[in-house]
């Protein structure tokens, strides 16, 4: 009877666990994709600004 509570107990930390490590990874990754995309957009107005003069 134990056992299956440290089992079941085990699985449901580990998926917590899993869960908020895989919202961890894609946030960082969202973060990365959009500061890459914002310094492209500086760096794209920079040059249109700079090739005018």
């Amino acid at each position: 009877m134990f056992d299956g509570v440290l089992i079941v107990g085990g699985g449901l930390i580990a998926l917590y666990v899993a869960f908020h490590l895989l919202g961890f990874i894609a946030g960082v990754v969202w973060f990365v994709i959009k500061a890459v995309v914002v310094i492209a957009l500086i760096v794209f107005f920079a040059r249109l600004l700079f090739r005018r003069r």
